[in-house]
């Protein structure tokens, strides 16, 4: 390998920032830490609608699908502002869960109804988790990741809206 390929391969990744390195560290981290719950949460709802099953099967798997959709909607933009501060993202699975706070579900059988009930749990974490990174952001003015957590925060709502209204009859 010569010379100028060991340069390249060294040279830092680091994007300058106006927002500075404090900046650049803090947000970076919370949003790397909430990129890895966004995939966690991705696997956990694309878990539940390939073993989805009962009486509302069809309604409940294509909502799942819709909400999956959301989930990794966000990765890009999320990961891509990271970038753009200044910070190294997530490089991979082990990565993601070093990072995750979002907890796996390996059940081999788990209830409809227990499903929707942690999704709904996960999914108030995540946006509440997303109003913190939202403080931080505020913190360091950033308005252009604050603004895609404004966005991605209705969205979860609205996820935990629609898990919530589902469970309201069945106590759970």
């Amino acid at each position: 390998m010569d010379a100028d390929t060991k340069s390249l391969r060294s040279a830092s990744l680091h994007t300058p920032s106006g927002l500075g390195a404090d900046a650049a560290r803090d947000i970076s981290a919370g949003a790397n830490a909430l990129l890895a719950d966004v995939f966690a949460l991705f696997m956990k709802t694309k878990n539940f609608h390939w073993h989805m099953s009962g009486a509302n099967f069809r309604d409940w798997h294509l909502m799942l699908d819709d909400q999956s959709d959301e989930l990794i909607a966000m990765t890009d933009p999320l990961a891509e502002r990271v970038r753009k501060l200044g910070g190294l993202t997530l490089k991979s699975v082990g990565g993601i869960a070093a990072r995750q706070r979002i907890a796996d579900n390996d059940a081999e059988f788990v209830h409809p109804h227990e499903m929707l009930a942690e999704l709904r749990s996960d999914n108030a974490d995540l946006a509440g988790r997303m109003r913190a990174l939202h403080g931080v952001c505020d913190e360091y003015n950033d308005v252009a990741t604050a603004s895609l957590l404004e966005n991605w925060i209705d969205e979860t709502e609205k996820r935990v809206w629609f898990l919530f209204e589902i469970l309201r009859s069945t106590n759970a």
